[in-house]
């Protein structure tokens, strides 16, 4: 039986970093256990790393938003002496399945995402300090903080060597930083990203590789005034009380369904097909934001946006056949929108914000899974608000049409909020309705006019918020016809169709990360030349280069 991947975690377990607070400033150190590989057959030796690793960096990047909010500036640094990060093991990397290697890459971008962002988002800035080398994913960690800093000495470099290495691509954004985001002029980029032993010193600061070079005398003081010259930038919060993220509530079944307190996974195995459902509130939302506060991890819409994000994470890494999520809703859509009001109101509470933002990246999530997606807007549910936006995520959504035979439960609707025209954009820094609209953008005024009414099937289909309504007659015929088609189909043809459908409008530095990159590391993983008997990945420490196919594709 193939391992479960499990993507809940907690600092008692880390085996790979460690984190040391001072006021104000955390010192994350990443000191990899070697022994500590999530499968068997290789060694994380050099500060590599495998899924495992960044499972948990992603854990402390989400407890330092939540349970720290007096930290404003985070120091990322090595534990090892000699090296600041090999990048990716390329042994796993060697050995992984390929749905493994592209599903690995995807996290890993999500998560130096999250921390990319956490400075403008949250006012908690990363910096890397950069001692020993630091190549591959290792520069691509640092790529994705705020400041760079790199120590003068004989050994200290950064690199990007796969191309000539392991004949792949830096496979966290690390060639669309460089030009997107550090601004490096395009033949330099050509020449950094074309050798293996990196840029160290003055030409790294001159290329824009590194924000700042520092004698090695001088370093581990010059970081500390960086991180407190940064903090006193930043406006969290210095004695707000954080909210602890105690293990979620789950229950997994032989069948392979898995049941939290607000969502629930059904899977079906002979049809490739998960359902989710989520449960809307069933209490009044909390009155203000201290007895939000006070509720903790159990704050409904915190609750939530945990259990979505590892119900997402668990159907893309451990249930590789499923090709269809469905997703549903039930509860009080009034419910829902009160306790997303509460939050909307207080977006300069730093809780308010960071669950806003934590839906963000949830949503995010949602639209970067390649499954095909449906919502399923039947009577009784509560797409309201936040949950809204899943019905503009998916590829397609069904609605109910007027009253069912023998169902008693409210008729289906579709509530907006303000939330739904600008506090969840997209990759492409549009909204989803801006994204759905794109050519005609004059409906996004329509609906605003709408915000908080119940829109019933048939207005809720002429304002083009649903792909199809149908009647208790034709409701259960067409959804299986869809559905037994969509199966049939190829996985490889809709994985590719669906990204290019999502992403439509302006391109940004995520969706060229997320559409471009990712799609040719997911052909260059599949290529011989890469991962063939006698491919460089295959062939990596043996002394013998790899053999290439000469063609031009």
């Amino acid at each position: 039986m193939t391992k479960m991947i499990d993507f809940q975690t907690d600092p008692s377990k880390y085996r790979h970093w460690r984190v040391e607070f001072d006021g104000e400033i955390a010192n994350l150190f990443m000191d990899v256990d070697e022994k500590g590989g999530l499968f068997e057959g290789y060694d994380l030796k050099l500060n590599s790393y495998d899924l495992g690793v960044d499972i948990e960096l992603a854990d402390v990047v989400q407890r330092l938003r939540f349970e720290h909010p007096e930290v404003k500036t985070v120091v990322m640094q090595s534990g090892n002496d000699k090296v600041f990060c090999a990048g990716a093991n390329i042994r796993m990397l060697g050995g992984a399945a390929h749905a493994h290697k592209v599903n690995f890459c995807k996290f890993t971008n999500e998560t130096r995402n999250t921390f990319e962002a956490a400075a403008q988002d949250s006012g908690q800035n990363y910096i890397c300090a950069v001692q020993g080398s630091c190549a591959g994913g290792g520069y691509e960690l640092a790529l994705a903080c705020n400041y760079i800093m790199l120590t003068n000495d004989s050994s200290s470099s950064v690199a990007l060597p796969e191309v000539p290495l392991l004949a792949v691509l830096p496979g966290t954004g690390g060639l669309t930083r460089i030009t997107d985001k550090r601004k490096m002029r395009r033949d330099l980029a050509d020449v950094f990203c074309a050798i293996e032993e990196g840029v160290k010193g003055k030409r790294a600061v001159d290329w824009n590789l590194v924000d700042e070079l520092v004698p090695n005398a001088k370093f581990t003081e010059t970081v500390r005034q960086r991180a407190h010259e940064f903090a006193a930038k930043s406006n969290r919060p210095s004695d707000a009380e954080g909210v602890t993220l105690a293990p979620l509530d789950r229950v997994f079944s032989e069948d392979g369904s898995v049941t939290y307190s607000t969502v629930e996974v059904t899977i079906d195995r002979t049809a490739r097909r998960a359902t989710i459902t989520l449960t809307g509130p069933k209490d009044p939302a909390p009155a203000t934001m201290d007895a939000f506060h006070a509720q903790g991890a159990d704050a409904y819409l915190l609750r939530m946006a945990r259990e979505l994000d590892d119900a997402i994470l668990h159907l893309r890494l451990n249930e590789m056949e499923i090709g269809l999520i469905v997703f549903k809703s039930q509860g009080d859509p009034a419910i829902m929108m009160a306790h997303e009001a509460l939050l909307l109101a207080n977006k300069d509470h730093w809780l308010a914000n960071e669950v806003l933002l934590y839906w963000k990246r949830v949503l995010k999530r949602v639209d970067l899974t390649s499954r095909s997606l449906i919502a399923l807007v039947e009577h009784g549910s509560c797409f309201a608000g936040v949950l809204a936006e899943l019905l503009f995520a998916v590829d397609r959504s069904y609605m109910m049409l007027d009253e069912f035979e023998g169902d008693n439960r409210p008729i289906a609707t579709i509530t907006l909020s303000a939330s739904n025209f600008g506090q969840y954009p997209m990759s492409n820094d549009l909204t989803r309705l801006q994204t759905r609209f794109l050519g005609t953008p004059e409906i996004i005024d329509t609906l605003q006019g709408k915000t908080g009414l119940p829109l019933e099937a048939a207005e809720a289909d002429e304002l083009g918020l649903v792909t199809y309504t149908y009647d208790d007659v034709d409701w259960d015929d067409e959804l299986r016809i869809f559905m037994e088609e969509r199966a049939s189909f190829s996985p490889d043809a809709l994985t590719a169709m669906e990204a290019n459908l999502r992403f439509a409008g302006p391109e940004t530095m995520e969706t060229r990360i997320f559409g471009r990159l990712t799609a040719w590391q997911n052909w260059v993983f599949q290529r011989p030349n890469a991962v063939g008997k006698d491919g460089a990945l295959q062939s990596y420490g043996t002394g013998v280069r790899g053999k290439y196919n000469m063609e031009r594709v």
